[in-house]
């Protein structure tokens, strides 16, 4: 059974910094592409950032040079580093496998002005 477990979020003021982690069981994390999601109070869930099983990484053009994603394979784990952030940046951040369709519980990130 695919599992998919959030942490990291809280809140923060604008300018500062957090690091989100996602951890993985249930299939072979090392196989698969990771992404992380985020939505927003009354807004569609949008892409964030991806990384291929090879480490090649894509981000959503309002998070670039701020987020980066990593995945570190021996922990299952995919990581969004999060800098200068924006109160637009406020939302419940996803964790997501593409090609399985799983999707984490979700941790709020909000970002005060």
């Amino acid at each position: 059974q695919v599992q998919l477990v959030e942490s990291g979020g809280g809140l923060v003021q604008a300018g500062a910094s957090l690091r989100l982690s996602c951890v993985a069981s249930g299939f072979t994390f090392s196989a698969y592409a990771m992404s992380w999601y985020r939505q927003a109070p009354g807004k569609e869930r949008e892409l964030v950032a991806s990384i291929s099983a090879w480490g090649s990484t894509n981000y959503a053009d309002s998070v670039k040079g701020r987020f980066t994603i990593s995945r570190a394979n021996i922990m299952s784990a995919v990581y969004l580093q999060m800098n200068s952030l924006k109160p637009e940046d406020t939302a419940v951040y996803y964790c997501y496998v593409p090609s399985i369709g799983s999707w984490g519980q979700g941790t709020q990130v909000t970002v005060s002005s």
